[in-house]
């Protein structure tokens, strides 16, 4: 399972590489993944530092600067 996470990482980052700021709903559209592996993996982009998550209504998601 680590190296499905890590593989939709990858696939995160380049969404939002491509996309910019979007909400979870849209970023688990756009990679067509389930949404419990998206958020697995957005939790190791958020550890190792890589992205930003804004807690609203629905998350906002973008890349770290």
């Amino acid at each position: 399972m680590i190296i499905e996470i890590g593989i939709v990482a990858g696939d995160i980052w380049h969404y939002l590489d491509e996309h910019g700021e979007v909400t979870l709903k849209e970023l688990t559209a756009g990679i067509d993944k389930d949404r419990d592996m998206v958020l697995m993996s957005l939790g190791w982009l958020a550890r190792e530092g890589h992205v930003m998550v804004e807690r609203t209504d629905d998350h906002r998601i973008c890349l770290r600067k």
